[in-house]
Parts: C-alpha cells; structure tokens; sequence
C-alpha cells in the first residue's frame, strides 16, 4: 500500500510539473506575440533565429519553433536525460502552439521601447524560468553549450553569450540594429528573471569562514542569527598553521547582519561568500533568538 501511494504521489508530481512547464510555455509566447515582436524586439537564442526566419520567410513562426528545436532536444536527451527531454518536448511544443494562437492578439505596449524591452524580457523570462525550474527547457541553446564547455575551455554562460552575439547580429538583419541592441537588453532582462524564478527571491548563501575566534563567531551567529554552523579543520598552505573553518548556510536577507557579526568580531578573519540555489535536509530551520 504504502508503494502503491509512493507512486500515486510521484505522478501526481510530475503531472504538476508538467502542467506548470505547458504554462511557462504558453506565458512565454504571449511575452512574444503581445509584446516584443509588435515592437520589432526579438528574443536570442533558437526562439530569436525562428522570429528572424519568420519574418524573412514568412513562415510560422510556432512551427519553425518546433523544428529548430529538434536536433537540440537530442542532445538534451543525450546528455542530460529522458525526463528533461519529454519536459522540454512538452515545454516547447507549448511555446510554439502559443505563438500559434496568440499571433494576431493585439499588443499591449506598442511605442514605448524602454518599456517594451522591460516588459517583455520580464514575462519572457518568468515563462522560460518556470519552465526551467521545473525540470524542462523552452528553448535549446543552453544544451548546446553545455554540451560545448565540456569539450572547450570556456563556461557555459560564456558559451551562451558568445552564441548569442551571432544571433543578434542575424537579428539585426530584420530588425535593424536598433532592434537588436533591444533585444539584447530584453534578453538580458530576461536571464536575470529566470535566475530569480528559478532560485527564488530570497535564495540562500553560504559563508565560510577562518578566524582565530571561531567558538565566538559560531555562538555570536547563533545567537544573534538563530543560525547553527559546523567546523571543519584546514590548514595554510604557507604557514602550515591549523584552523577551524567555519560554515554558515543563512538567507540573503541575513547576509548583511551576519556581516556586521564578522567584522565585529574578528576584522581581519578570512571568508568567501557563494551563491547557494537550494537547501534540503539537515535543520536549515531558524532558532528562536528573542
């Protein structure tokens, strides 16, 4: 019984993550259609070479969507998995269906190109980023370069940023080069969204941290943050002296006052700050510090 229910919950879950990718792909093609493409604002990646080719042939732009797609799915499913690639099947084939219904809805900003660009790289971004958070891709450019920095020295986003120049410059050939300089912006703006969809507004950080005062610094955290820590030994590569290392998981709204507990109690200590995008398990939960 209780397998039977295990595995009702795993397809209820994915059911909800496929509806709540289908709806990323249909907020992205209304990003599109109502917004950026009335204004001659293009997108990058292979969803602003399908705009550009739509524009030049005449073509559909969902079905050209679908189509430039295919080999990239491919490699998502070769590289990263089968569930990621029926995700992104389903994510863009509801991007391309969007566009499809959406084409001749009317635009809601027309104009103002700040506020298109704004605008529409937010709506873009939150549908590609809830797509994105939910284990599939809307668009297939971010497969190639992962599967190029691992056979080149260079980072993924380097990659995505270098493919992404040329794509501007074939936007540039419709839209001018006015409307690629906004649709580098939009695009921009769009990147920054799906990074907040995708790790959330508050996120987390981790600070490591070497001080002569470790025993203070963790109960001064503990007491003033409600945060725990843990220990690690290490040693200097120069000196050979050995520390305690301290580790600190907190939210971004506690990272300045965490801060101020660093420089107070030991100035000159040594710390580095990283990124976290999620935290499971162990007790990330708060202590009562009133």
């Amino acid at each position: 019984m209780t397998e039977k229910r295990k595995h009702k919950s795993n397809k209820l879950k994915f059911a909800m993550r496929v509806l709540l990718v289908i709806l990323g792909g249909v907020i992205a093609a209304y990003g599109l259609e109502t917004v950026l493409i009335p204004n001659d604002v293009s997108d990058g990646g292979v969803t602003g070479l399908s705009i550009v080719g739509a524009q030049l042939f005449d073509f559909p732009l969902g079905i050209l969507i679908a189509v430039l797609n295919i080999p990239f799915i491919w490699l998502g499913y070769k590289q990263i998995g089968k569930t990621f690639a029926i995700l992104s099947i389903i994510g863009i084939a509801s991007l391309a269906i969007g566009t499809s219904m959406m084409h001749h809805t009317p635009a809601i900003i027309e104009g103002d190109t700040l506020l298109v660009t704004v605008v529409g790289g937010i709506i873009l971004g939150f549908g590609m980023g809830l797509a994105l958070r939910n284990g599939g891709a809307l668009d297939g450019i971010d497969m190639l370069a992962v599967l190029l920095s691992r056979k080149l020295p260079f980072g993924t986003s380097d990659i995505i940023l270098f493919l992404n120049i040329f794509v501007f410059i074939f936007v540039s050939t419709v839209f001018g080069l006015q409307g690629a300089i906004l649709s580098a912006i939009a695009y921009f703006i769009a990147s920054k969204v799906i990074h907040i969809v995708e790790v959330g507004l508050s996120g987390s950080k981790t600070f490591q941290i070497i001080t002569t005062q470790p025993a203070l610094m963790v109960e001064t955290i503990r007491d003033r943050l409600g945060r725990s820590a843990t220990y690690k030994e290490v040693y200097g590569g120069f000196s050979h002296e050995k520390f305690r290392e301290i580790t600190c998981v907190i939210n971004r709204m506690e990272e300045t006052k965490l801060k101020e507990i660093i420089n107070e109690i030991d100035p000159d200590c040594f710390v580095t700050v990283y990124d976290v995008s999620e935290v499971k398990g162990g007790n990330f939960r708060k202590k009562d510090i009133h």
